[in-house]
């Protein structure tokens, strides 16, 4: 009696096309990125005669990071990022987190109606025009609260939280609730502690989204001293803009060195990187259950 084919062995040929596979898709990530750091440490006059990148410095330089914190204005704006990535994450988790135990929960008033509306969302994202009219009405503008109020909550992190609190056993609840406990000590007690797998991957999604995200704060921000990391590595990144003028006085006033351009890419892509690999190991048990089960 033959095995099915899922049970036999791969084959030496199978094998060999995952690994050159495997090679080229690790190559294509590794070495853009390998040629942006390069760049971002060798001299100028090095990227310069090379056509504007660098593959190994000559000689290792951190100038183009010092030109580039040198003004105060990117320093600024890393700060701005940082501030306005963990206040937003942490209010947009702990919304997410509230708003789905209360979905997840069978019965409860009014949850058939919300969960639809929530769902239309994907269907029918809101435009540009009114959700500006809705931040300047609320006289948001020119505040940090726009880059976080009108992105509070994601929906598909909401269903994703939402089939993961379904998936937990309701015993557990139901006891504690014999127990004399309320909705809150369920969450904070039962439903919290067995949801780490799922909080730490929304949160990290949250984390990427307020950290990329640049076009709200070109949006709601008027003045481009305020701005985060993201729109200052736009305006460096595709109008040539300096960080030691353009910024701070308009476009037009000086043009940024192809090492500084990559040094702001290196300092835009850095925190992301240094945070994936702990909550990597989250992403399979954490989005998958949310996803089949919602």
């Amino acid at each position: 009696m033959t095995r099915p084919v899922w049970m036999e062995p791969p084959r030496p040929s199978t094998k060999a096309a995952k690994a050159v596979a495997v090679t080229i898709t690790v190559a294509l990530v590794i070495i853009p990125f390998w040629v942006v750091v390069a760049t971002s440490l060798s001299p100028d006059l090095q990227v310069i005669r090379n056509g504007g990148w660098s593959i190994w410095p000559e000689q290792v330089t951190l100038d183009a990071y010092r030109r580039l914190f040198g003004s105060g204005v990117i320093s600024h704006a890393v700060l701005v990022s940082a501030v306005v990535t963990i206040v937003g994450t942490a209010v947009s988790l702990t919304a997410t987190v509230l708003m789905a135990y209360a979905l997840a929960r069978p019965n409860v008033f009014g949850g058939r109606p919300i969960m639809l509306g929530v769902l239309l969302t994907f269907l029918f994202p809101p435009a540009i025009i009114p959700s500006f009219l809705v931040v300047s009405n609320l006289d948001l503008r020119n505040h940090y609260a726009a880059l976080i109020a009108p992105v509070l909550i994601s929906s598909f992190n909401l269903v994703i939280m939402r089939g993961y609190f379904q998936g937990l056993p309701a015993q557990l609840s139901e006891s504690a609730r014999i127990d004399g406990a309320g909705d809150g000590r369920v969450l904070w007690h039962v439903v919290l502690p067995l949801s780490k797998a799922i909080i730490a991957v929304v949160g990290f999604y949250y984390a990427v989204g307020y950290w990329n995200s640049f076009f709200n704060a070109m949006l709601y921000l008027d003045d481009q001293s305020t701005w985060p990391l993201q729109p200052m590595l736009r305006q460096i990144v595709m109008l040539g803009a300096n960080p030691d003028t353009s910024i701070a006085a308009g476009a037009g006033a000086g043009v940024a060195p192809q090492t500084t351009t990559m040094a702001t890419v290196v300092v835009a892509v850095l925190p992301i990187l240094a945070v994936y690999p702990l909550v990597q190991r989250f992403f399979t048990k954490g989005v998958l259950t949310g996803a089949i089960k919602g």
